[in-house]
């Protein structure tokens, strides 16, 4: 297997490497390629995968300053990924497909080395790529996280109580689905404002202590404004269950941002799991958790932590004394949505069934 020192040069990429970085070095992947073409549906992680036993710690290896780690727009489809060993250290290096006709740059010119291509003495064959459009390669499957990014998931439980209600549907109906039409009192808003409906938030539990640590709000739908009063007249756009008289409604903001790179915290981290969206006991790849730490500890989003089952205590069965197991690996998730004391990730890989009450912790 292959394996290079984790020294980082220019723009004091050391900051972000983390404290994993300093004490073991980077592996390659089984059969890394010396190149590779970005195509459309790839992400980061998965770019970087190709390259690396260890997807996050793709900055180790990209030149890349602080503000692009944290807002990578810089992978198109078309672009070449090359994993340059032109210098001491391994790099993963972009570059430009040449143009056919005769217009690429000679290896070494000016306009080489300002596309970033590698250097002369590792020339590569020209590439050929169909011209797709130009949207950059995101660090995930957008898709996954975008309903999470614009929804207030956490909440206050009592300022919830203010939020405008259902108070009456079309025609009496108990429920509506999408179409139907709400009477809402409380809602300030123009015609054809959008909204997102909320049932009454449900408390988060400490592992530990059984004491909430936050209320999660559970969205149930969206619906537009179409015409103002008291009551205001609502039309259903979207359900995930019924809705009904007494659940809340709250402006609709727009999504986050969904491009950011994974990285280790800066900070010491130990957490658990509380929960798994939508409330199932277990969850594996590509599902969202929440764990009961967040900014206060220093995490932000993009952050990457390992997922860890518990140590657990077993009786030795000769002597019958308690033996003390440690916890093995179980796998990574990628932090979207920070609050103050919870924070939402994507579970990017697992070895098997994650839990809540499972461990996180700096990866």
């Amino acid at each position: 297997m292959k394996k290079f020192s984790t020294q980082v040069l220019g723009f004091a990429l050391a900051m972000f490497a983390g404290t994993a970085s300093a004490s073991q070095p980077v592996e390659l992947a089984k059969d890394a390629p010396d190149k590779y073409v970005v195509v459309k549906g790839d992400t980061l992680w998965s770019i970087s995968g190709k390259f690396l036993q260890q997807p996050w710690r793709w900055p180790d290896i990209w030149q890349l300053n602080r503000e692009q780690i944290a807002n990578p727009h810089l992978i198109y489809p078309g672009d070449v990924v090359y994993l340059d060993h032109s210098g001491g250290t391994p790099r993963l290096r972009l570059g430009k497909p040449v143009a056919t006709g005769g217009g690429g740059a000679a290896p070494g010119s000016d306009a080489a080395l300002a596309r970033n291509d590698p250097p002369a003495e590792r020339a590569q064959p020209r590439v050929r790529v169909e011209q797709l459009a130009q949207e950059p390669v995101p660090t995930v499957d957008a898709h996954r996280i975008e309903p999470f990014l614009s929804r207030p998931l956490i909440v206050d439980e009592l300022a919830m109580q203010a939020h405008p209600r259902i108070v009456a549907t079309q025609d009496g109906r108990v429920y509506l689905g999408r179409g139907g039409l709400a009477f809402v009192r409380g809602a300030n808003g123009e015609p054809g404002s959008d909204w997102h409906i909320y049932r009454r938030a449900h408390p988060l539990l400490d592992p530990d202590t059984r004491v909430p640590i936050a209320w999660e709000a559970e969205f149930v739908g969206t619906a537009r404004m179409e015409r103002q009063g008291d009551p205001s007249t609502m039309r259903i756009t979207g359900t995930t269950e019924e809705v009904g008289p007494g659940d809340r409604l709250v402006p609709a903001d727009s999504a986050m941002p969904v491009n950011y790179a994974p990285r280790p915290p800066e900070a010491a981290v130990n957490g658990r799991i509380v929960s798994v969206y939508r409330g199932v006991a277990q969850a594996g790849r590509n599902n969202v958790i929440a764990v009961n730490v967040g900014a206060t500890n220093g995490l932000a989003v993009g952050n990457v932590l390992a997922i860890k089952e518990r140590d657990r205590n077993v009786p030795d069965r000769e002597t019958g004394e308690p033996i003390r197991l440690p916890g093995q690996p179980i796998g990574h998730l990628l932090l979207f949505r920070v609050f103050d004391k919870i924070a939402y990730g994507l579970i990017m890989g697992s070895s098997r069934d994650v839990a809540v009450g499972d461990d996180v912790t700096n990866p």
